[in-house]
């Protein structure tokens, strides 16, 4: 049983914490505090008993670990975070599924580097290096979440990794402006279409085409937004739909923004907003006939696409001796567009990142780096060295 224990010497007034103790002979260990205050806080924490039930002799599984892992991001969130949405749960428990199927022969306190670098080869060996990078990274996010909880004492993951080609490797299609203009010509020209089905269909899809190049949303952010966030003349995002199905708040917080509409797009979304109520429970600005939100596939095939073919923004391709008429782009390079713009504009880089949604300036760097350094080079004044220093 733990207690305190006062100790007056030469050098004045001590508090001495005796707590039980595996790793000792005498089954106890000690922590001396200057004031008493300090030695009962320490008593309280439960720093003694988590020093003693966990790190020193307490042993907890690779499948309890991951079970605790899932845990805390489905109900508290870790590092601070909000709780994971329920289709990133399951990516989690996916990856979780795999890392159980390998076969551990110890504890997590008693793992060292080297099996975690024969868990790598076992990955990479049984699944894709994209699968084997993420399953790994979960890996290594649970290390850390139960050493921070004091279950293990070291990070036993740490400087394992798995290179893989990233999804920002390859290089942003971006339309022009003129090409932008055309879509949204084609958008008009099909909402007043003598067609009154196609005039029907683009009574919704034209605003949506002007949302998307107007804000820079992702896709799955403006289907789903919601009416009472089109307000003060901009846009409020603080929801996104999921690729399994579902609304929930943005996969990160940093994905909650305010995005400023021009007045032409902000009274068009509005018009429509107010002359079609939405009969739902989601508030949706652009709902179906049923009150829920439409298919992002719908919305690219229906919409976007044919807005791509009205404007002739098309390519054609011979597959086995026939042509196909592709689109030349897709709903997200409207917001590759936006972020091109604002670059163009020399608008503030932390500015940019906020107005993209990215949690991570790097990610910001990573996707338009070579868009920001080419208009950086475009607006500095041509100098030699030894004239810039003369001046």
């Amino acid at each position: 049983m733990a207690d305190i224990r006062k100790r007056t010497g030469s050098k004045g007034t001590t508090y001495q914490v005796r707590y039980p103790s595996k790793s000792t002979k005498s089954g106890y260990a000690f922590k001396t505090f200057k004031t008493l205050r300090s030695a009962r806080e320490f008593l309280e924490s439960g720093k003694a008993q988590l020093r003693n039930s966990r790190v020193s002799g307490y042993k907890i599984s690779v499948a309890d670990g991951l079970k605790k892992w899932l845990e805390v991001c489905e109900k508290e969130g870790r590092d601070g975070r909000d709780p994971v949405t329920s289709y990133t749960l399951k990516i989690y428990e996916y990856r979780a599924n795999i890392i159980n199927s390998y076969e551990w022969d110890a504890s997590l306190n008693e793992l060292a580097s080297p099996d975690i670098v024969e868990f790598r080869s076992w990955l990479l060996r049984h699944f894709s290096r994209d699968q084997s990078k993420k399953a790994l990274s979960s890996f290594h996010s649970m290390v850390l979440e139960i050493m921070k909880r004091g279950f293990i004492s070291n990070d036993i993951a740490a400087g394992i990794s798995i290179n893989g080609a990233s999804r920002y490797d390859q290089p942003v299609t971006i339309p022009t402006i003129g090409e932008v203009h055309a879509l949204l010509s084609a958008a008009d020209r099909l909402a007043n279409s003598p067609n009154l089905q196609t005039q029907r269909t683009w009574e919704r899809y034209r605003p949506m085409l002007y949302l998307a190049v107007d804000s820079g949303m992702r896709p799955q952010e403006y289907i789903v937004v919601s009416r009472a966030n089109i307000r003060d003349n901009g846009v409020e995002i603080d929801r996104a739909l999921e690729l399994g199905g579902g609304i929930s708040v943005t996969k990160t917080r940093a994905g909650q923004r305010f995005i400023d509409l021009s007045d032409q797009t902000y009274d068009m979304v509005r018009h429509y907003a107010k002359n079609h109520p939405d009969s739902g429970k989601y508030d949706l600005v652009f709902p179906t006939r049923s009150g829920k939100w439409q298919s992002t596939n719908n919305w690219r095939r229906r919409g976007f696409y044919a807005a791509c073919k009205e404007a002739g923004l098309v390519t054609v391709e011979k597959v086995d001796g026939r042509e196909l008429i592709k689109p030349k782009f897709k709903p997200y390079d409207l917001r590759h567009f936006y972020a091109s713009v604002l670059i163009e504009k020399r608008c503030n880089l932390k500015r940019i990142q906020t107005l993209m949604g990215h949690s991570d300036i790097q990610t910001t760097l990573n996707v338009y780096g070579h868009l920001i350094e080419r208009a950086e080079v475009a607006a500095e004044e041509k100098y030699g060295m030894l004239d810039m220093l003369s001046k």
